[in-house]
């Protein structure tokens, strides 16, 4: 089974989809990951991550994995610097292109085959996966998903700079070409912008249970 999430950055997609591999004995898939790790590995090597064929060939040489759940470049565990402000900064852009998309998308569809996975991105149930059996769309107003950010990084960057930053990578990802955040027909939309952790992973076990019950 597949149980696929989308949303807006800050919408507590990671937490919540981790707790919910973890509770579910699924295995935990986040598709974004794949974008930060290309957008780490440009910076790290010195190349400009808004020059797009230079992207395209480090998306195409760079082996990216996942063991236990984290993100690995060329087998080294790179989980822990995929979330700060300098890859916040470029992992929109960098994840624009097509090509580097479908890059991204067949590394992740071989990687989850014949598994159950629980899998979050901004295009998880509509592009990647748009057969999932389960699927979620969370959202949260962009001041609380702003604060969330602070919490997790309270180093470096305003309460306004992120709730600014955060805006404007809503406007990118709603509007892009290919891969563009939306909602799926088919998913089960929820707010979490008052709701703990705890809360909205037992609304999405109940739905997970009902479904493999038929």
């Amino acid at each position: 089974m597949i149980v696929a999430i989308d949303g807006p950055a800050g919408s507590g997609k990671s937490s919540i989809a981790k707790l919910l591999a973890n509770e579910l004995g699924y295995y935990f898939l986040n598709t974004g990951s794949f974008y930060r790790a290309i957008t780490r590995a440009q910076l790290d090597m010195g190349k400009d991550p808004l020059d797009r064929e230079s992207v395209l060939e480090t998306a195409k040489n760079i082996d990216i994995s996942v063991l236990d759940g984290n993100i690995c470049i060329d087998g080294k565990d790179v989980e822990n610097v995929l979330h700060g402000p300098d890859i916040d900064q470029f992992v929109s852009p960098v994840s624009s292109d097509p090509r580097v998309r479908d890059i991204v998308n067949a590394k992740v569809r071989e990687l989850a085959k014949g598994m159950d996975i629980v899998t979050e991105g901004r295009d998880t149930t509509t592009v990647v996966f748009p057969d999932a059996e389960c699927k979620f769309y969370f959202d949260a107003t962009p001041e609380i998903r702003a604060q969330r950010r602070i919490k997790q990084h309270p180093e470096g960057q305003s309460y306004e700079e992120v709730l600014k930053a955060i805006i404007e990578r809503d406007n990118n990802d709603k509007n892009k070409p290919v891969g563009a955040l939306k909602i799926a027909e088919d998913a089960i939309y929820l707010d979490t912008s008052v709701l703990t952790i705890k809360q909205v992973c037992e609304k999405v076990i109940m739905v997970v249970r009902a479904k493999k019950l038929h």
